[in-house]
């Protein structure tokens, strides 16, 4: 009889609810806030897949960064999955950003996982199934090992770990 597989995935996903209610926050404040009074600064969603930031000048741009990260801490929503974008200029002096929210494993960054995991030479299987990694193996203490080291080790991405079996 052979010894049961166990097996878990590794995601990188973004609660997109909890996103919309940061933006929302972030929009309330800089209304209220005396520093934004008069001045162009505004936070735009587009579609769940960014925010856009257009602010007076790259001071402002940098303040209105604050209050949304800010925000997204507050509500659980790790900043190390946005992509912040070049700061593009926009009308009558204003400056532009947009801030890509990184759902799931770009593929570059799965395969540096999988490596590591190959390098740390752990009796564990480690497939990419489209933008997440599956790990699998006989022993559930090699596969908190390589929970440690996707911890450690994890391309500059929040890394969930879902889907138990075992």
């Amino acid at each position: 009889v052979m010894a049961a597989e166990c097996s878990f995935d590794v995601v990188s996903k973004i609660d997109l609810a909890e996103v919309r209610n940061a933006v929302t926050q972030a929009q309330k404040e800089i209304a209220q806030r005396y520093d934004f009074k008069g001045v162009v600064a505004e936070l735009e969603l587009k579609e769940d897949q960014a925010i856009v930031i257009h602010a007076e000048n790259d001071l402002k741009l940098k303040a209105v960064v604050d209050v949304l990260e800010t925000k997204l801490v507050k509500r659980g929503v790790s900043i190390k999955n946005l992509e912040f974008g070049k700061v593009d200029p926009a009308s009558k002096g204003s400056v532009r950003q947009e801030v890509k929210l990184l759902q799931g494993i770009p593929g570059d960054k799965a395969k540096a996982l999988v490596k590591a995991i190959k390098d740390a030479k752990l009796k564990v299987q480690a497939a990419i199934q489209g933008d997440q990694l599956r790990i699998s193996g006989k022993s559930k203490d090699d596969l908190q090992e390589v929970q440690a080291l996707l911890k450690q080790n994890d391309q500059g991405l929040e890394l969930q770990f879902t889907n138990y079996r075992g």
